[in-house]
């Protein structure tokens, strides 16, 4: 499965721990981020972590632009709720994550219930209801 994480400036310490506290689950999976966060999750955890540009400079579309070409299955982005500048990319991701059924998460409490269900294979049906290749027809 492909995993998108983005962190607020405030939230990234705790996106950092999440991922050293799920690393082995995150190590079985392909892992995006946007920049600042991408890094400071690599250094910490050792994953390969494909980094897309800051969100300032528009990670936060490059990784919206990857839900709707059905590229990512997964997407945790830890909000700061009194960030309200942030609340507009938090909700273009939202609504890109609704109108492409990806699975999202908000806070930790969520991203933990997701993580879990993605080790159990519980988030497989991404697999059936979007495949990442197309059959060829005969």
């Amino acid at each position: 499965m492909n995993i998108a994480i983005m962190a607020h400036d405030r939230k990234k310490e705790l996106m950092v721990q999440f991922c050293i506290a799920y690393c082995g689950i995150l190590s079985e999976h392909t892992v995006s981020a946007t920049n600042t966060t991408g890094k400071l999750v690599r250094e910490a955890t050792g994953l390969p972590v494909t980094l897309y540009l800051s969100a300032a400079q528009g990670g936060e579309q490059q990784v919206g632009a990857r839900i709707a070409y059905n590229e990512i299955d997964l997407v945790l982005f830890f909000c700061d709720p009194d960030y309200e500048r942030g609340a507009k990319s938090v909700n273009e991701i939202t609504r890109l994550c609704d109108r492409y059924s990806i699975p999202f998460a908000s806070n930790i409490a969520t991203a933990e219930v997701l993580i879990q269900g993605l080790k159990r294979g519980d988030l497989d049906w991404r697999n059936i209801v979007n495949p990442k290749e197309k059959k060829e027809k005969k």
